[in-house]
């Protein structure tokens, strides 16, 4: 059982900017020992800079682009070296990507950066992690997930679809890691419609968010924040969350025999057993 009363060691991926530096913050004023991880070598020091700035005390920061799963592999050994435990892993890094892509791993790149880095990076370190949160979205319902085939989304690409996948495969994975991992208590939530760097380069994308009421990462990590907080008694493991509260997603999402084959056809796609 995680010790709720010591200092914890919180991993963030995807802290470099929006919910997962936003989240960090949070967690570092708890008093925290939070590790960031990040893909930008200059936007993660100036992540740490922030979290030094709000707690008094610089994090560790991890370089790693979870475009490339030897990078994730890389990572996970690093970790391992550094920390005996990891009481919560936060799983926020992703991406959504706008044309179709295909990475050095041969994955589309949304499926990978969003599902299958996590998913590796989560299997390498189950043995030390306490609680898993991972950041999903209420997207999930444009997704159209076929765990024979993690590349169909590349055919005919299109943007939402592809990230809606992705985040159906959050869901699942959340889900099937609180089945084979009883030692571990696995969470997930959507955090809204967040202002962040998603979609930067689009012209659209970025007309949209100055004109749209979104809501701020500090709003956005507030459930992440939440879920890393509270109580296991409190909380159901496995399962999605929104706004602080238990939702139910939609039901090719929450798919107990989806979810089996799904991992089974990640932890294959990434080179380890099933």
């Amino acid at each position: 059982m995680e010790d709720l009363t010591g200092r914890r060691t919180v991993v963030v991926t995807g802290a470099s900017s929006g919910i997962g530096l936003a989240a960090a913050t949070a967690l570092a004023r708890r008093g925290d020992r939070v590790v960031l991880v990040g893909r930008d070598p200059a936007r993660l020091q100036a992540a740490g800079d922030r979290v030094r700035e709000a707690c008094g005390e610089r994090p560790e920061l991890f370089r790693a682009d979870f475009a490339v799963l030897d990078d994730v592999r890389g990572l996970a050994e690093r970790l391992r070296a550094a920390y005996d435990r990891i009481d919560v892993l936060a799983n926020n890094a992703g991406a959504i990507v706008l044309e179709p892509l295909t990475t050095v791993d041969g994955f589309e790149l949304s499926m990978q950066a969003n599902h299958l880095a996590p998913f590796l990076l989560s299997n390498l370190l189950a043995d030390r992690i306490g609680r898993m949160v991972v950041t999903a979205s209420g997207a999930h319902r444009s997704g159209a997930l076929d765990p024979d085939d993690l590349n169909a989304t590349l055919r005919p690409y299109r943007p939402i679809r592809a990230y809606g996948t992705s985040k159906q495969a959050n869901i699942l994975f959340t889900a099937e890691a609180a089945r084979r991992w009883p030692d571990v208590r696995s969470y997930c939530f959507h955090p809204g419609v967040v202002r962040t760097r998603f979609g930067a380069d689009s012209r659209l994308v970025a007309l949209g968010m100055r004109l749209l009421p979104f809501r701020s990462p500090e709003r956005g990590a507030e459930t992440l924040v939440w879920l890393a907080n509270q109580d296991p008694s409190r909380l159901v493991d496995g399962a999605y969350y929104a706004d602080r509260k238990l939702r139910r997603p939609l039901r090719k999402a929450a798919d107990p025999q989806l979810a089996a084959r799904l991992w089974t056809a990640s932890a294959e796609a990434v080179g380890i057993d099933g």
